[in-house]
């Protein structure tokens, strides 16, 4: 074996990475197919090259975490999008979180019992004229009655549609199966006890993990409730739900839930029926549009 004189270097973007040496045997008989037998030889530099391809995804994040790991490098893809501020291993929120009041005026009904959403001015649809001699037709009746409810239970289409889904597989009228299963929702359950004033406050408060059911804290709003759970909250967040619950003077809790101001618990008794509910929406045409 007679090593050859010739060395082709491998280049990349970072600069040379190996050496290759190669070999070929004398041995080999003339009549053979093939002239010599090749050998590669990689011998590779003492240089440090993070990325022996030449490919470089994109920006590399150096933490503590990554390098005790990775090594020392941790590579980031390049359709990865960063966590600002989440949780590792949780996703994005899935809810609206833009303006409320634009809701209201698109529908034209006020979805939440605030003097924002209720006052003349905001029902009016949005645009200098108000859109004036719109006509909906049966398509377009139907949208606006499904995003009433989508709206005023602060649900976004695909969640909503799945509920609908289940609500036609139960026994029963659909439009009032549907209205149950969205009206014991954790969220939902806070907002009627009057702890806080609108869906959107509610959905918070179960969110940072200030909501107790049956003595188990629960931070997932969409959580379904059934009779006999237990609604509390946790005694350093009492006060702010003393304050909110006298600003609203006058609030009527439904027939379903059992609720003790003086405790701050609250009781599911029963299913919820349709005379029970404090909103105004045609749930047949909710069913009809999903058809």
């Amino acid at each position: 074996m007679i090593e050859s004189s010739y060395q082709y270097p491998s280049y990349n973007k970072m600069g040379p990475i190996a050496s290759i040496n190669i070999y070929s045997d004398n041995n080999c008989s003339s009549e053979s197919p093939l002239a010599a037998l090749l050998f590669l030889d990689i011998h590779p530099l003492p240089a440090f090259n993070p990325f022996p391809l030449g490919i470089v995804p994109g920006p590399i994040r150096r933490t503590e975490d990554s390098a005790t790991r990775h090594g020392r490098y941790s590579q980031v893809a390049p359709y990865e999008t960063p966590s600002y501020g989440r949780k590792k291993g949780r996703a994005a929120m899935a809810t609206y979180t833009g303006p409320k009041v634009r809701l209201s005026r698109r529908v034209g009904v006020p979805i939440c019992d605030t003097p924002k959403h209720t006052s003349k001015r905001q029902l009016t649809p949005p645009g200098m004229h108000g859109f004036r001699g719109r006509r909906l037709r049966d398509y377009g009746i139907r949208l606006v009655e499904k995003q009433k409810l989508r709206y005023h239970y602060n649900i976004l289409e695909k969640q909503f549609r799945r509920t609908v889904e289940e609500a036609k597989r139960k026994q029963g009228n659909s439009g009032d199966v549907l209205m149950q299963l969205l009206e014991r929702r954790l969220d939902n359950v806070v907002r009627r006890t009057g702890m806080v004033r609108t869906i959107w406050a509610s959905r918070q408060l179960v969110g940072h993990g200030h909501v107790l059911v049956n003595g188990v804290k629960c931070d997932i709003p969409s959580r379904r409730l059934d009779v006999g759970d237990v609604v509390t909250v946790k005694t350093k967040i009492e006060k702010v739900v003393r304050e909110n619950m006298e600003s609203m003077g006058g609030h009527e809790v439904p027939g379903w839930i059992a609720f003790n101001p003086s405790e701050l618990n609250a009781k599911v008794a029963a299913l919820p029926t349709k005379d029970q509910i404090p909103f105004d929406v045609n749930t047949n045409l909710i069913i009809e549009f999903y058809r």
